[in-house]
């Protein structure tokens, strides 16, 4: 396959997902319709456990020695929180889904406002917040194949499904975050060549995995944490962790 097959991919299975869930959604009572984004809070949460647990990995480990994993993954965080809160990322984001919600969702009311910026919001963060969507990318962009993003495209085209029954259209709004930030970094990839190591990679996966907790708090609906603010900390891991090898 081409490169970029795989980010292409993910769009489709995003839509198709999330157009079966609104179409399923408006056949379901709002009780069953929290159930369901109760169960994807979840779920994220035990990815997100698994995800974390890479700050333990032996290559991180062997690298930077055994206490700084944690000391670089609260630097990238604080640091690019405090960036990213300055920035307004967030804020810029969810401001992207109301432009789209006006273009898409002419004549709704607020709350429906609400409900199509949340599932954007969400759905973005949580297709694209993850080691899987990083590697897989690059993978792609190295020519490698796209099979790492043909299974990240299967699990979000289920989870655009489960998302859409709650939050609607805006679901299917989130295939340009995807399209956007999978196929940069595919271009990334492409230009840049493996530029990542082994200690960096995971790094960047516990980093991913803690956002993914904030995720899933948001969903859950116990904390609606700034997940978007964070992001930057993504870039940030595996630069930190270089910084602390070449110190070391």
């Amino acid at each position: 396959m081409f490169p970029g097959f795989g980010t292409l991919l993910n769009v489709v299975t995003v839509l198709v997902g999330a157009t079966l869930g609104v179409l399923l959604g408006h056949r379901l009572p709002q009780r069953t319709r929290d159930v369901v984004t109760d169960a994807l809070g979840l779920v994220t949460l035990l990815i997100a456990a698994f995800a974390a647990f890479a700050v333990r990995d032996r290559a991180l480990i062997a690298a930077v020695g055994d206490s700084a994993p944690i000391l670089i993954i609260l630097t990238s965080l604080v640091l690019c929180g405090v960036l990213g809160s300055l920035l307004r990322l967030e804020t810029r984001l969810e401001g992207l889904g109301h432009v789209l919600q006006r273009r898409l969702s002419a004549g709704s009311d607020s709350a429906e406002r609400r409900r199509f910026v949340e599932g954007f919001v969400s759905a973005s963060l949580v297709f694209c917040v993850g080691p899987l969507t990083v590697l897989g990318s690059i993978s792609d962009g190295l020519g490698r194949g796209s099979d790492q993003l043909a299974l990240k495209a299967a699990l979000d085209g289920f989870a655009a499904i489960a998302f859409a029954t709650s939050f609607g259209w805006g679901v299917a709004a989130s295939a340009l975050a995807v399209l956007v930030i999978q196929g940069g970094l595919t271009l990334v990839g492409a230009a840049a060549g493996e530029f990542l190591s082994e200690a960096q990679i995971s790094a960047l996966t516990a980093t991913g995995g803690l956002l993914l907790v904030g995720v899933a708090l948001r969903l859950l609906r116990i904390k609606q944490l700034p997940v978007g603010d964070l992001l930057p900390a993504l870039v940030a891991a595996p630069l930190v962790t270089a910084v602390v090898v070449w110190v070391r």
